[in-house]
């Protein structure tokens, strides 16, 4: 390995930069000593040079190499203390990936080499491991930015008529039969016709993917017996996960969202900054924690050995120091400037606005994002909690911000149950849950109404279990949340019991109904339209395999109607104008007499202050009106089919939906009163 000669080059940008010349390194690092750039060949198996970098200006160390092309493979060893009672952790025998580098290469090898200290040493992490790691670590690589995006234009879907879809990019395609076997599982597969064809036909808008940052779901090491599969373990912000890439060509996602946006639809990636892969301070060291490590993670007020850890993942993301903010930032910038996404739903929200360890609406973070020019057309959406001391902050997040609304979930869940004294409630979250969200004029939108999500049962296995069933995790079925608020209607598990079974799809169908007859922004989990079950498992997070993977092949005739009827709603909530309306309901009248929201009990009279307050009711249904139409809804979560008179609204009446498919009524009329079946839903459209 020869010694090469230093040359100036620019601290900014971050990252590598090809120029059409040679190619600028620049890294931060506010505690290092030293700082050395490692070139290797092709395969980043044989380190060839090495160059050392002198200048730092403000903190960014930088270099240029004149002739380099994108192409380069390279690495950082970083010099300084390693003092872990002090928060630092450098060790030049650790090779280093770039912060912002934009590809990978190279696999990650848990050996004892990857850590910076002897793993065999009674003294943990206070000893010092001389190891070379190069050839077990993923190494970056420059790229070369430029793209024909075609004339490409984003479709920025109004967040009022957002209909989301969250899936696993890889186990959406795995199984899929018209799609080559080299390219499953990847962003190449998602771009076939076949499933944008599909996406498009079933009507969602917004498809929103699991998190493809690289996160080396090879994790064998001490604590974990299974792969990483959901990828909520980030190690890199701008590189994609390698294993995604059919051809190991980072345009594939380029692609994939060109041709989302040609059918209509939106991109929108779950992003995990509150932490990394490197975990606590038993874990590797692969980048931040080298780099600077005082820096990077925020560390324990107490001892800084330890680190403050607000995720349950390790350690917290650091976005309190202004470098490490401005990374975050730049990964949001360069994934809708470079790659246009179309929006970002960022996972334990809460933990990025952490000022001094507390949440504040006026942290860093949220400001940054608030005044980005960048993020301005984007989509917003949080995952209002962590697990550190007043994480649970659903409904505290800025106006333009979407949230995750898991009260929506747990009632609806409760309610389609059978269970006692939920109307009340269930009212608020059908409304749109003004009560959690109707504050600093934000819009009706903002609540992300789901029922199931990728954490916790599927739709299918909601009904069709009691308990959790994660055995195959190897961790003797303790994981998982122990609160699913599900009902196996009779049997647990599969089951060929006719009256079983059609207890599971009504209720099935009254949940869908339920989701996308609510007030809110909704989200369906890819496979829930599909009838594709988990087997009972509620935490797959492990799971690269047929519990997660959709079997295509394995559709029958009734998932097929399942299907048809999914799509039935969508149209609907699109026909529905009133489904557009950005603010929330008053209960006042809006014209005349008339409110824009009145709640009905099956007598046909408006709900009272007891009516709400009965433990026993299971049953309600609402008037929305909008420009001299009513839309009226009724749910009915009794075991048996009840007697329901109209209220009095006059006009003419027309049966949208009936999700039991058992409504015999032809027409309609105010003050008739109907048989409603039991476990339904039923929509009417009232002109006057």
């Amino acid at each position: 390995m020869a010694e090469a000669e230093n040359k100036r080059g620019r601290a900014y940008p971050l990252g590598s930069f090809f120029d059409g010349n040679g190619v600028n390194f620049a890294l931060f690092s506010a505690h290092a000593e030293k700082v050395e750039l490692c070139l290797f060949d092709e395969t980043g198996a044989e380190e060839r040079v090495r160059y050392a970098i002198t200048e730092n200006d403000n903190n960014i160390w930088h270099i240029y190499i004149p002739g380099l092309k994108p192409g380069q493979v390279y690495g950082y060893r970083v010099y300084g203390p390693y003092k872990p009672s002090e928060g630092h952790r450098f060790n030049p025998n650790k090779l280093l990936f770039d912060p912002y580098g934009k590809k990978m290469v190279g696999k990650l090898i848990w050996n004892p080499a990857i850590f910076g200290y002897d793993i065999d040493s009674p003294d943990l992490d206070l000893s010092f491991n001389e190891a070379d790691s190069a050839p077990y670590v993923p190494k970056s690589v420059v790229v070369e930015s430029e793209y024909d995006w075609e004339g490409d234009e984003a479709p920025q879907i109004p967040c009022e008529n957002t209909i989301i879809y969250e899936t696993h990019l890889r186990g959406y395609t795995k199984l899929h039969p018209q799609i080559a076997d080299a390219k499953r599982g990847t962003f190449s597969a998602m771009s076939h016709p076949a499933v944008t064809g599909y996406l498009k036909w079933l009507g969602v808008t917004s498809v929103e993917f699991l998190p493809i940052h690289a996160f080396f779901g090879n994790r064998h090491k001490k604590g974990f017996v299974k792969d990483n599969y959901w990828g909520y373990e980030s190690f890199s912000f701008f590189a994609p996960e390698q294993s995604y890439l059919a051809s190991h060509d980072i345009t594939e996602i380029k692609d994939m969202v060109k041709a989302f946006h040609k059918e209509g639809l939106e991109v929108i990636l779950d992003v995990v900054y509150n932490h990394t892969g490197e975990g606590n301070q038993l874990g590797p060291t692969l980048c931040y924690r080298g780099i600077d490590n005082k820096s990077y993670y925020t560390l324990s007020p107490e001892d800084k050995r330890y680190y403050y850890d607000s995720t349950g993942c390790g350690a917290s993301f650091n976005l309190q120091n202004p470098y490490v903010l401005k990374l975050v930032m730049d990964s949001l910038r360069y994934w809708v400037q470079e790659m246009h996404i179309d929006g970002f739903r960022f996972d334990l929200a809460t933990s990025l606005a952490r000022q001094k360890t507390e949440f504040t609406q006026e942290s860093g973070f949220l400001y940054a994002v608030q005044q980005d020019p960048v993020l301005q057309n984007v989509k917003l959406i949080a995952e209002a909690w962590d697990v550190g001391m007043g994480g649970y902050r659903v409904g505290g997040f800025l106006p333009r911000w979407m949230e995750w609304n898991d009260k929506y979930r747990d009632v609806l869940r409760r309610f389609w149950k059978g269970d006692q004294g939920q109307t009340a409630e269930m009212a608020s979250r059908l409304a749109g849950s003004s009560d959690i969200f109707n504050h600093y004029n934000r819009n009706i939108w903002t609540s992300i109404n789901f029922i199931t999500a990728h954490d916790g049962f599927n739709l299918r296995d909601l009904v069709s279990y009691n308990v959790k069933h994660n055995y195959s995790n190897g961790e003797e079925n303790r994981d998982g949340n122990d609160s699913n608020w599900s009902w196996n209607s009779g049997a647990e598990g599969e089951s060929e019991n006719k009256l079983i079974s059609e207890n599971r799809t009504a209720r099935s169908r009254a949940m869908l109904s339920s989701l996308f007859l609510s007030f809110g922004t909704p989200m369906l989990v890819a496979g829930d339209e599909l009838g594709h079950s988990q087997q009972g498992n509620n935490n797959p997070y492990c799971q690269d395999n047929v519990i997660t993977w959709i079997n295509w092949l394995g559709i029958d005739k009734e998932d097929k109607k399942l299907v048809r009827f999914v799509r039935k709603l969508i149209g609907l909530r699109k026909k529905l104008k009133i489904y557009s309306r950005l603010k929330f309901f008053t209960g006042e009248p809006v014209s005349g007499t008339i409110k824009d929201m009145t709640w009905y009990t099956e007598q046909g009279l408006e709900f009272k202050n007891e009516n709400w307050h009965e433990a026993e009711r299971r049953s309600l249904s609402f008037a929305a009106f909008d420009n001299g139409v009513y839309t009226f809804v009724i749910f009915n979560a009794n075991h048996v089919e009840k007697k329901w008179k109209l209220p009095a609204l006059g006009g003419t009446w027309k049966l949208l939906l009936d999700s039991s498919e058992k409504f015999e009524e032809g027409t309609v009329k105010s003050g008739q009163e109907i048989t409603v079946p039991a476990w339904s839903v039923q929509a009417f459209e009232v002109k006057n």
